[in-house]
């Protein structure tokens, strides 16, 4: 072997244990790094604090309505007593408006329930857990008026009188959709509907889940066909933004009491 093969291979076998030296001290060195701490999240909050924070706005049968005495009632406060239950906390329910919902949600809940529609808009400040619900807008009138008011065309005419509870997603699609019917914004919802039945109002477009228990609850009041709503819509509950390890026990949990029939048992409570 002549001198420069010789000296070819030594410099080769310099440079591969300088490589090998470097690489030993970096696995070294990365294997000092303790490893990454995990983000806090709001399950471990709710754990330590004892009580699980639900924003609602109890005006909104048969998913939240409270009472003279105070308390809570319908389906979304059960399903909300029966997570609370799950993670071995008390349900702490905190009284909300449409209008403030969102920002009562983000400064003093854990969730928010009680007939939530999924938006875009409620999207960019929350998380939503998956849908429970399919739902969609569709009108409620006294009964003698169902076939007046089958579509939106029908409805949108200055003769009509379209009334809406205020800052939810009723009140967006009335001002969507109702450009020429006389819309008269009323600012409670427990007593809206019998605005319908004393004459003082014609219309009032809302879930059909809503629809169907009032019917019940006012009669002569009749659902205008809420198996065929006007749009899409669903139900879900308001989880922090961000908080994927909470959205996700949540999600799981809701995912096991529809699969067990909890859900269907407690929604069949107040809807049957």
């Amino acid at each position: 072997m002549n001198k420069s093969v010789r000296a070819l291979l030594g410099a080769l076998l310099g440079v591969t244990a300088s490589v090998l030296m470097l690489g030993g001290a970096a696995y070294g060195q990365s294997s000092a790094i303790p490893a990454a701490t995990a983000a806090p999240s709001r399950l471990d909050e709710v754990l330590s604090r004892g009580t699980l924070r639900a924003c609602t706005t109890g005006d909104y049968k048969p998913y939240s309505f409270y009472k003279p005495d105070g308390q809570f009632e319908g389906i979304d406060i059960d399903m909300t007593e029966s997570l609370a239950k799950s993670l071995g906390v008390k349900a702490e329910f905190i009284k909300t408006s449409w209008s403030n919902l969102m920002n009562d949600f983000v400064a003093k809940c854990d969730i928010a329930v009680g007939g939530v529609s999924p938006t875009l808009e409620r999207q960019k400040r929350a998380f939503f857990t998956q849908a429970y619900m399919v739902d969609g807008k569709t009108p409620i009138v006294r009964c003698d008026d169902v076939n007046k008011y089958q579509t939106v065309a029908q409805i949108d005419q200055p003769a009509t009188r379209v009334i809406v509870n205020p800052g939810g997603t009723n009140e967006r699609f009335a001002k969507q959709y109702f450009q020429h019917a006389n819309v008269t914004v009323y600012p409670d919802n427990v007593t809206i509907f019998k605005q319908i039945l004393a004459g003082k109002a014609d219309v009032m477009v809302t879930d059909a889940s809503e629809t169907l228990l009032q019917q019940k609850l006012n009669p002569g009041l009749c659902s205008v066909h809420p198996e065929k709503p006007f749009q899409f819509g669903e139900k879900a509950w308001l989880l922090p933004r961000g908080d994927v390890v909470f959205q996700q026990y949540v999600d799981q949990w809701l995912h096991m009491a529809r699969g067990t029939g909890e859900y269907q048992a407690i929604s069949d409570r107040w809807l049957k």
